[in-house]
């Protein structure tokens, strides 16, 4: 994500002295804001959505396969759209508008799924995936907006800041799904031990509201900061642009060495991250045989544990460095690994998730910080979206890995080590990335 391409912001600065503030405060919480939002999903996907298919829709293999392919592959197609949906905000100015898009298209999937009889399972599945795919795409437009916001030495605490204020939000969600699932007869609906049904498919509906209503403050407060770098064209003529602009994007990477490593380097240990944080559920109920309440109850704990974390990696990576703390993360990711490989008692699996929990967020939000230094900010929507694309064309790997192991051994232990192999290779090829450099490559130094 960088570029020869020398900023030129609008209006131009007159001098450092006089230099405006990048982002307004409210225009920070603004676009943190939507990190609150989108986190029901995320949190309430591994919790409540997961044993809803798996268990509840699609019983046995079939749910399993339903559930790790559906977010390898919507993960694939969002990786292959992002860097055009990228280009196309850039050339527009409208990163907010793909935004909404993405967006309504997770949100209203979330919700249709609970007014779905259970009955038509491949409906389900059908409405899964799109609100895979719609949080999916959200990411590489809402990432595009960080350079924009926050400057080099605000790049690290606004990108924590964003996973933090998503840890609070997504626990809120998963606190009100908790109840329901604990206490729904209380409020007239059906006993949990008896019918778990109704109350997860209310989950369902809590997810898909609580990611739209939340997300209308980041789309009335943030705006693009750059100007429609092309005139107007119909959307086809625009969408033609910009996969030759990704082209020549892509042609252009030999001179960005620093960028490429890091990319490809992102690509497998996150690859590894996103897996274990969507498996781990199924791991758990596979294995030791824990109940939806009790994946929500442990679900929240790390939401909570890990906003401290979140933030102490911010606070740290000022301090040893960013690409420190990345090693740091990613040496912990792999001792989390290994451990599971021997964990048995439900016990040992809220041990390790207290661990999880205090570097969950961290590897993510370093790598987010990494990539705002070294991506150009006049290129940042595509840019990211190419940061997005590494994140995601993989990604699909790691889920299906993960479920083929699983319905192939019959061992989720085995299954959860078989990730390690994206954390090695992830991590051998970050070793060499020189951030200064990359800074000097973006125009930034």
């Amino acid at each position: 994500m960088s570029s020869p391409y020398t900023y030129t912001p609008v209006p131009p600065e007159p001098s450092p002295s006089t230099r405006p503030i990048r982002g307004t405060r409210k225009e920070v919480w603004a676009w943190a804001m939507y990190d609150w939002a989108s986190s029901a999903w995320s949190t309430l996907q591994i919790t409540i959505v997961v044993y809803y298919i798996t268990v509840i829709v699609l019983p046995g293999a079939p749910g399993t396969y339903v559930y790790g392919y559906g977010i390898g592959i919507s993960m694939f197609l969002a990786a292959i759209a992002s860097p055009i949906i990228g280009a196309l905000a850039d050339a527009r100015a409208n990163k907010r508008t793909w935004l909404i898009f993405a967006t309504v298209l997770g949100a209203c999937c979330s919700a249709g799924m609970a007014l779905v009889p259970t009955s038509l399972g491949w409906l389900v599945a059908v409405l899964f995936f799109g609100a895979c795919l719609g949080f999916e795409l959200c990411w590489g437009i809402y990432n595009g907006f960080l350079p924009e916001i926050a400057d080099d030495d605000s790049m690290n605490r606004v990108s924590a800041l964003g996973f933090g204020m998503g840890y609070i939000g997504g626990g809120l969600a998963l606190l009100i799904a908790i109840v329901v699932l604990q206490a729904g007869h209380l409020f007239g609906l059906p006993n949990s031990k008896d019918d778990a049904t109704v109350h997860l498919r209310i989950g369902l509906l809590i997810t898909g509201a609580w990611w739209g209503l939340f997300s209308i403050p980041t789309f009335l407060v943030l705006r693009d900061k750059q100007k429609p770098q092309t005139a107007p064209l119909p959307v086809f003529d625009a969408a033609k642009a910009a996969i030759r602009q990704v082209g020549r994007t892509i042609m252009h990477f030999r001179n960005y060495g620093t960028l490429a490593m890091f990319l490809i380097g992102f690509l497998f240990y996150n690859d590894g991250m996103q897996t274990v944080i969507t498996q781990a559920s199924v791991f758990a109920e596979r294995e030791l045989r824990m109940t939806a309440g009790e994946l929500a109850q442990m679900i929240l704990m790390v939401q909570f544990v890990s906003l401290p974390g979140a933030l102490a990696v911010g606070k740290l990576s000022d301090w040893i460095g960013a690409k420190t703390m990345l090693h740091i993360m990613l040496a912990i990711w792999v001792g989390l690994l290994v451990t599971a490989f021997f964990v048995t008692t439900k016990t040992q699996f809220w041990c390790m998730a207290v661990v999880l929990a205090l570097v969950m967020g961290g590897g993510q939000s370093v790598s987010r910080a990494i990539m705002g230094f070294i991506t150009p900010e006049k290129h940042a929507a595509e840019f990211m979206g190419f940061f997005n694309l590494s994140g995601r064309a993989a990604s699909m790997l790691g889920p299906m890995l993960f479920s083929t192991t699983l319905n192939t051994t019959g061992s989720a232990h085995i299954a959860i080590l078989s990730l390690l192999v994206f954390f090695i290779i992830g991590w051998a090829l970050v070793l060499p990335v020189n951030i200064a450099y990359g800074k000097a490559q973006a125009g930034k130094a």
